[in-house]
């Protein structure tokens, strides 16, 4: 058994030692590592081209994304709401203020502004960051998805 430790660990030494050398390596792409419950800014954040063309993917990917929100909330100015209410505007909206619909108590008591932080916590586990909501289907698991839809929120108001 030692001696497979042993040749184990010349293997391990031999290869962290030969990538050693001269040459710099190529740059590579950093992924940055969010802990559950940290907030992102996606879109104060959010970085772009000259002609804006990163920003414009963002928001169609969130347009793309926010198909699943469809079946409870609408996006056009003064639609009607439904299940859920008409999102139109919602970036900068208190919580449980749009006229016309009947929130929970939770919700329009949380008082909350929606900003993308707030709307990235929400989306990321309703019931958690307002107890007794009424969205309990409405998570949004993946982080790249909750940043494009709310980039796509943000395009939504006057």
């Amino acid at each position: 058994m030692n001696a497979i430790k042993l040749t184990l660990f010349a293997m391990t030494a031999t290869a962290s030692l030969s990538a050693c050398g001269s040459e710099s390596p190529e740059p590579t792409e950093q992924i940055v590592i969010r802990e559950p419950g940290e907030a992102a800014t996606p879109v104060e954040g959010a970085a772009a081209d000259a002609d804006g063309a990163d920003t414009a993917d963002l928001v169609a990917a969130g347009k793309s994304a926010f198909a699943a929100c469809v079946a409870c909330h609408s996006v056009t100015p003064d639609g009607a709401s439904s299940i859920g209410p008409n999102l139109y505007g919602v970036v900068g909206r208190a919580a449980g203020s749009l006229a016309g619909f009947d929130y929970s108590d939770a919700m329009a008591g949380s008082g909350l502004t929606w900003n993308s932080g707030e709307l990235d916590e929400f989306l990321t586990n309703p019931s958690a960051k307002v107890p007794g909501t009424r969205m309990v289907a409405g998570a949004v698991n993946d982080a790249d998805d909750r940043a494009a839809i709310i980039a796509y929120l943000a395009t939504l108001s006057e």
